[in-house]
């Protein structure tokens, strides 16, 4: 019994250490088995779920940035401003078509008579709108869209409205013309639907004379160009007599393609010149002198300003060869003619500034491409480039008036505009102007694929490229325009165009 009991005690300690170990190496076993590592797959790819969770990060980072943007959408931020008075447009829809042309023109007399009376333009633009809406769906067979009514709302406002290229931007134009030509103001501004709204129809400038220009500055609405309007103006300035004044006093004016005229031609000179003394021989030998210098060395040119200074050293040698003191002499004024010399050999260039036609100095304009025959340069430039191409020089001139569009378009109290690219110019519009910039939202979504531009080592394999693009286009039937930057250009493209058979105009 003892011996039993004795062999039970020395056991039990042994039983328990081997259940103790055995439930170690059971603990250790489970711990390691494969089915308890989900990670292990990974352990393989050690990259793989950092990718995921940077893919992740981009995909929210992008589609996150993508919802801020919408949410600052500026197109999205008019249609809301404007919304609301769109809507009260649309409700008098059906009240307008059931007027007839008769109707709507005493309606039109209606809102005259309440804008003499003293009520704001605001108060009459809901009815105004919809009358013209329903004028030009009678006349043209065009409904203003509900983003045109924006549009028009933004030029009344006295803001520039940024519009896409086939948004309707003329149409536009006839909104706020219409408001504001209540009041009996002229406008100078383009329309076309006002038979049915009772308004003189606006009768475009070109090729009237000074009783026809002054009838058509007496209507409420007038279609003129910038250039016409500028020269009218200068014209009212020197006249003599009241009876010799063509224009109204100024009140609202739109704009079309407003950046190109107050951005890329603000500081064009509009300029009316008399004309002075005989032609002086001194522009050819000046000319034959300015070939004969060097640049950087005679002379320096800044292209930006557009103007030349000579150095030390082209001052004497100008001196030597024209064997005088001094160039700014005022009884000879060699200077003047030897800088406008200089000016015409290095910043005015052949078939990009100008273009030689039957023994003429044609102007081509630097902003559009187009010929400006009948118009010279003033301060004896134009003499100084006809002596460079050995031309006779005609007649000089001395300027009688001269404004930029700048200072032209900043006369009117009430100044509006439109253009597909303003957004991008807003800082300078403000600055200068006192226009804000406002998008317009499209009336459908842009379905257009803008391509990225294509960068080729020599011109003539741009060239050879774009003659290749425009065959590609041309089996298809489709019309090509293409713009290039100089007549020069134009006419080298013509060329292979003709080599490769392909029907062209310029």
């Amino acid at each position: 019994m003892a011996s039993a009991v004795c062999s039970g005690t020395s056991r039990a300690p042994v039983a328990a250490a081997q259940q103790a170990r055995a439930r170690r190496e059971r603990t250790l076993s489970a711990s390691w088995r494969p089915a308890a590592l989900p990670a292990q797959p990974q352990a393989r790819r050690p990259g793989a779920a950092h990718r995921q969770r940077r893919a992740a990060a981009v995909t929210r980072a992008l589609f996150g940035g993508l919802g801020a943007v919408f949410r600052n959408d500026p197109a999205e931020r008019t249609r809301k401003q404007y919304q609301d008075k769109v809507d009260q447009v649309n409700a008098l829809e059906a009240d307008m078509e059931r007027l007839s042309d008769g109707q709507l023109r005493q309606l039109t007399q209606a809102l005259r008579g309440r804008a003499a009376a003293g009520e704001p333009l605001d108060q009459l633009l809901v009815e105004s709108f919809a009358l013209v809406r329903e004028a030009s769906r009678r006349v043209l067979g065009l409904r203003p869209f509900d983003v045109q009514l924006m549009g028009g709302m933004i030029l009344h406002e006295g803001q520039i409205a940024e519009m896409r290229t086939g948004e309707g931007k003329t149409l536009v134009a006839v909104l706020p013309a219409f408001l504001n030509a209540l009041s009996g103001g002229w406008l100078g501004v383009c329309g076309c639907v006002w038979r049915a709204c009772a308004h003189p129809t606006p009768t475009p400038l070109q090729g009237l004379n000074e009783k026809q220009r002054r009838a058509a500055y007496a209507a409420d609405v007038t279609y003129v160009t910038n250039s016409e309007l500028g020269f009218d103006y200068l014209r009212d300035n020197l006249a003599q007599d009241k009876e010799e004044l063509v224009l109204r006093p100024f009140n609202f004016c739109v704009i079309d393609e407003v950046d190109s005229i107050l951005i890329d031609e603000a500081r064009t000179p509009l300029i009316i010149s008399g004309t002075a003394d005989k032609p002086s021989e001194k522009y050819y030998k000046a000319a034959k002198i300015a070939s004969a210098l060097a640049r950087d060395v005679h002379y320096t040119v800044d292209e930006k300003q557009r103007n030349v200074l000579l150095t030390e050293e082209g001052y004497e040698a100008a001196e030597d060869v024209l064997q005088v003191s001094d160039l700014y002499d005022p009884r000879e004024q060699w200077a003047s003619y030897l800088l406008n010399a200089v000016k015409a050999k290095e910043l005015f260039i052949k078939d990009v500034s100008y273009i030689v036609r039957a023994d003429e100095i044609i102007i081509v304009d630097e902003f559009t491409g187009r010929t400006m025959p009948g118009r010279r340069w003033s301060d004896g430039l134009h003499q100084a480039i006809e002596a460079k191409e050995g031309l006779e020089i005609q007649s000089e001139s001395v300027t009688l008036a001269s404004i930029s569009y700048q200072n032209f378009f900043r006369a009117y109290p009430k100044l509006a505009g439109m253009t597909g690219t303003a957004a991008t110019e807003a800082a300078e519009f403000s600055q200068i102007y006192n226009l804000p910039v406002t998008v317009v939202p499209p009336n459908r979504p842009v379905s257009r694929e803008d391509n990225p531009d294509v960068v080729f080592r020599s011109e003539s394999g741009k060239w050879k490229a774009v003659v290749q693009e425009i065959r590609r286009m041309h089996k298809t039937g489709r019309p090509v325009l293409v713009g290039t930057t100089s007549v020069e250009k134009s006419e080298v493209l013509a060329g292979m165009l003709q080599e490769e058979g392909i029907p062209f105009q310029v």
